[in-house]
Parts: structure tokens; C-alpha cells; sequence
């Protein structure tokens, strides 16, 4: 399939149909009790759904998706295209506030919501303009319920022929660490490119193999909203996880061989493994030790002697053998993207034989903008650039961006569209460099800069991935703007951690710059999460959230130096 050649995603998914076997596995939801669908069954529903979708809406009326992470999801997506519609997904973890803002803003003809606990949150927002509205469960309100539209019978088997690569497919607000979220408005023709850098970079793990994909991020944040069109161009059996706390079990389950995730799963993965790791003695002990060491020196492409290549060998069997079984022994790559992953932790997960490939995107770009080459990982690099987008570095730094993939715009925001698209280039906010080997570097992002008392840049998050490399750290928030030294807040299970933690942040401060220093600390057992408001939905630290909720006890740590 030529990729270039596409029109839409939904010329995709139906070009992808043609020389597919339509008997083959493809949907899957983890919970109990919940159906298989093969690719006829998916695609019966898509024209039954696009039909009836067709009768509610208008040419590029926007149509609201409030889902969690299911089969239905992907249908109704694909749907919407199909019928002419722009598809809006929308978190479900947003706040009141929020669900109000994106329903003003983008005033949608048609709702699909998927159960009442998820029409409660937008119930009192819904407006006149709303049409209908299609729910996959019975809500406490007048819809038209799936399995209605399901049942019924239509003439015609509609493919939209008259998408252009050019026009919106979807807007997707993002979560935004502070103020109201925008609505990025992306092309069918940015998302395809995105598909054929994703298609060019993972078709060698998948050689010989039915690709299996196992989706557990919100299909509602860009990423993962575009990999499920990666997942349709390789032909992917796709199941959806349960929840976060039953990851690993339905690893277990669906046997993947790629799966993508932030780097908040890999930090916590890496204090797992590494919590185990330190238990361990003797022999045991020794042979994970070389495991990471050997495997280090092997991702930096170092020359093995003949001790280490035995040795390699058994470590091989006793350790990385078993410990892919764990994530059900078929695994060819972690992919991550959403934010930094610590160097550290990118090399000890490739070291124990979980190769991670790590890359760099952003929403306004569709999203993915490069990523590491299976056997070519620079974990201190995010990879090189899609070969269907341009990266170049500013003056001042600034990555820039060009190519199809740059967002059409901002929904209703021309002004805010217009700073951040100059010249065709998107400015991303984020600071780096390209090395000799043509790896963009990521070294900091301009919004996220503290700028101290004497007008030093630091970064808060390099320090933070530091600190969370400890065990009896669960997660950290590094202050200091306009101050004259930086103070950070400590999440930790137990309080009685203190000296532990003391001890660490000494040792740590040793191999710090004067200005990265930590000075002085705050010890809470109150986790950042999406619920208190105080993560993102791709778990990102909502910075100015976290300061107001914990504005005193920061003040406090400046008053007696």
C-alpha cells in the first residue's frame, strides 16, 4: 500500500480491509466476558454506524467522543470520517470546568458517549446545537443506543470518497498544564504521514508475525489516537487493557509485540524491576549485575571480550529470557513518547532485554516527530526525525518543525495559531539539538524553564527524573523560580523516610550543578494524580496546580535558610 496515494483515514482502514483476511482477529477489550471482533464484524458496524450518522450530521459538523478505551471506540471514530464529520475525543478524566469550555467551544451535533457515569459529566453542558446523541450503554437520558443502530438494515455501504488529505479529521484538545485546553485541528494527511514514518520504523520488528498490540493510553490523546491508524496499516490484532493496575496481567493475556506508554509506566516499571533486583544475593545478584553491565555496553555498541560474551550468553537464558515472559515472552519494543524518559532508565530497560525505543512529538504535529531506530537506540537522543517531516534548530535553540504533519491550526484561536506557525515552521516550545549521527537531542522545554534570582535556565525535570530514580521516592516537583536556590516537593509512601530521602538528595546534589542543587525539601504522602488535579492526562506535572495546592509549605522552605 502506498501511503503517499491515500486520501483519508478512512480510505486506510477500507484499502487495509481489501487485502486483509476479514476472519482475522482484530478488536479485543480485556474485561470479562467481552466479544472478539474480526475485521468483517468491524467493518459491518462502521457502515451501519456511518449511515446512521450520515442522517444526523452535516459536512464538517464536530461530533464529540467521551470514552474509555474500547472496540466501540475505533468504530465510531472511523464512522464519523466515513459520514463527513470531524471526530472530537475528549478525555475522561477532564475537569468540570473543562468539559464545559470544549463543548462552548467546538459545539458539537452529535455526542457518543459510552456510559451514564460518563454522560454525568457533560450532561449539564449539552446546548441546543447537540442533535443526538449515541450512547454504547443505556444513559439517564433520550439516545439512541448502539445496539439499535446495530440492528438495523441499510441500503448502501458508504466510503466517503471525497476526503482530501488536506482536510480536518479530527480536533484534539490538549491537556494543557495550565489555562483552558485548545483544540488542535489535525489533517487525515498529517496523521497519514504519521503513519508512514511509524510504518517505516516498526515493520522490521513485525517481520514474518502477526502484529499484536496491546493500547491502554486514552485514544483520546493524540498518540495513541494516531497508533491506532499504525495499528490498522500493519494489519494488528489491537487489545484494549483493562486498567493501569491490570497492565502487567493482560500482558500476560494479549502477548504483545509492540506497545507504546509514557514515561511514568517505564519509571515505575524500572522502580519494580529494580526493587526486585536489589532483593536478590549471591549468585543471583551477580548474574543481574552483569546482565546490565553486559547489556549497557552492548546498546552503546562496545566490543564484548570473551568472558563477556559467555557470560552474556547465560544472562541471556537466566535473566532476560525469563523477564520477557513476564510481558508475555512475543515483545519486540516498548515505544515512548509524551514527554522525557530518563537516560538511565532507557538503558537499563534495553540492558535486561526490554528494548525501549524512545521518541518526541507533540499534538500540534500529529504527533510523533522522530523516533529511535530498533538497533540503532541512542537512548540519550529521542532518534532521528520522520522522514516525512523537516526538523531544523533555531537560533535561540527552539526545535522547528515542517511537513504535512503540522497542524491546520487551532480551533477558533487564528491569533495563538498564527505565534506558534511562522513561515510553515511550528514552533515547538522545546529546546534541542541534532548530534553527527542526525539524533534530535531534547535538552529542555522553554515553558518549563525556572529562571532563578541571577537569570539562570534550569531545568526542573532533568532534576526530577533524578530524584524518582530512588525507591522511596514515588514522585517529586522541583521549584525555584525567582528564587535564589531550588526547593522540591517529595512524594513517598512513609514520612519515616526522611533521612533516607535526606541521604539521597546529598549525595545527589554532589553531581549537580551550584544552581540545580536541592537546598531543602517538603515530604508528602499525597500522590500528584489526574483525579486531584494535579497530572495531566498523559501524567504530565500540572506545575502551576501543584504550587497553588502546596503554595504555603513551598513559601515555608524559603523562610530560614
Amino acid at each position: 500500500m502506498e501511503i503517499k496515494k491515500l486520501n483519508s483515514l478512512v480510505e486506510l482502514y477500507f484499502k487495509r480491509l481489501e487485502d486483509i483476511n476479514n476472519n482475522k482477529p482484530f478488536l479485543k477489550w480485556l474485561k470479562p466476558d467481552k466479544p472478539t471482533y474480526k475485521w468483517n464484524d468491524v467493518s459491518e458496524r462502521i457502515f451501519k454506524l456511518t449511515s446512521k450518522i450520515k442522517s444526523l450530521i452535516n459536512e464538517g459538523d464536530r461530533c464529540l467522543i467521551l470514552s474509555e478505551n474500547r472496540p466501540y471506540w475505533l468504530m465510531t471514530d472511523i464512522a464519523i470520517m466515513n459520514a463527513g464529520g470531524i471526530s472530537v475525543p475528549i478525555f475522561t478524566t477532564y475537569s468540570s470546568k473543562d468539559y464545559e469550555y470544549i463543548l462552548k467551544d467546538c459545539q458539537p451535533s452529535l455526542i457518543v458517549v459510552s456510559n451514564n457515569d460518563q454522560f454525568k459529566k457533560i450532561k449539564k453542558y449539552i446546548n441546543q446545537e447537540v442533535k443526538q446523541i449515541i450512547s454504547f450503554e443505556k444513559i439517564d437520558c433520550r439516545s439512541l443506543l448502539i445496539k439499535d443502530i446495530l440492528s438495523e438494515k441499510i441500503e448502501d455501504k458508504i466510503v466517503n470518497k471525497n476526503l482530501q488529505r488536506n482536510m480536518p479529521a479530527c480536533i484534539i484538545y490538549t491537556s494543557g498544564t495550565s489555562g483552558n485546553p485548545k483544540g488542535v485541528i489535525l489533517s487525515h494527511g498529517g496523521i497519514l504521514a504519521n503513519c508512514e514514518g511509524a510504518y517505516d520504523l516498526l515493520l522490521p520488528l513485525i517481520n514474518k508475525r502477526d502484529p499484536i498490540f496491546l493500547t491502554w493510553l486514552p485514544l483520546s490523546h493524540s498518540y495513541e489516537h494516531t497508533v491506532q491508524y499504525v495499528q490498522i496499516l500493519l494489519g494488528a490484532q489491537i487489545f484494549y487493557a483493562e486498567s493501569l493496575e491490570k497492565l502487567l496481567s493482560n500482558m500476560a493475556i494479549a502477548k504483545p509485540t509492540i506497545m507504546t506508554a509514557v514515561p511514568r509506566f517505564y519509571q515505575n516499571l524500572y522502580n519494580k524491576i529494580n526493587m526486585n533486583f536489589m532483593q536478590q544475593k549471591g549468585l543471583k545478584k551477580q548474574i543481574i549485575n552483569y546482565t546490565i553491565s553486559i547489556g549497557t555496553k552492548i546498546l552503546k555498541k562496545e566490543k564484548l571480550n570473551l568472558k563477556e560474551k559467555i557470560l552474556n550468553f547465560f544472562c541471556e537464558i537466566l535473566v532476560r529470557k525469563k523477564i520477557k515472559k513476564q510481558f508475555g515472552g512475543n515483545l519486540q519494543a516498548f515505544v515512548s513518547g509524551g514527554g522525557a524518559l530518563d537516560q538511565k532508565i532507557g538503558e537499563f530497560l534495553n540492558s535486561i532485554g526490554l528494548p525501549t525505543l524512545q521518541g518526541y512529538g507533540l499534538t500540534e504535529a500529529s504527533p510523533v516527530v522522530s523516533c529511535n531506530i530498533p538497533g540503532k537506540i541512542q537512548v540519550e537522543t529521542v532518534g532521528p526525525p520522520f522522514k516525512t517531516n523537516k526538523v531544523k534548530i533555531a537560533s535561540d535553540g527552539e526545535i522547528l518543525i515542517k511537513g504535512e504533519n503540522v497542524m491546520l491550526g487551532y480551533w477558533n484561536k487564528k491569533m495563538e495559531t498564527d505565534e506558534i506557525i511562522k513561515n510553515g515552521w511550528l514552533y515547538t516550545g522545546d529546546i534541542g539539538e541534532i548530534n553527527k549521527e542526525g539524533n534530535l537531542k531534547i535538552t529542555d522545554r522553554k515553558k518549563e524553564l525556572i529562571v532563578n534570582l541571577g537569570g539562570d535556565n534550569i531545568s526542573p525535570t532533568k532534576i526530577e527524573n533524578l530524584l524518582c530514580l530512588n525507591e522511596n521516592i514515588k514522585q517529586s516537583f522541583v521549584y525555584g523560580d525567582k528564587k535564589n536556590y531550588l526547593v522540591a516537593l517529595i512524594v513517598t509512601e512513609n514520612l519515616t523516610n526522611e533521612l533516607k530521602i535526606k541521604e539521597f538528595i546529598n549525595k545527589l546534589n554532589k553531581n549537580l550543578s551550584l544552581i540545580e542543587k536541592i537546598k531543602k525539601f517538603k515530604l508528602v504522602t499525597e500522590e500528584f494524580t489526574i483525579e486531584n488535579r494535579m497530572l495531566t492526562p498523559t501524567l504530565k506535572l500540572k506545575r502551576k496546580e501543584i504550587f497553588k495546592n502546596y503554595k504555603q509549605q513551598i513559601e515555608n522552605l524559603y523562610l530560614n535558610k
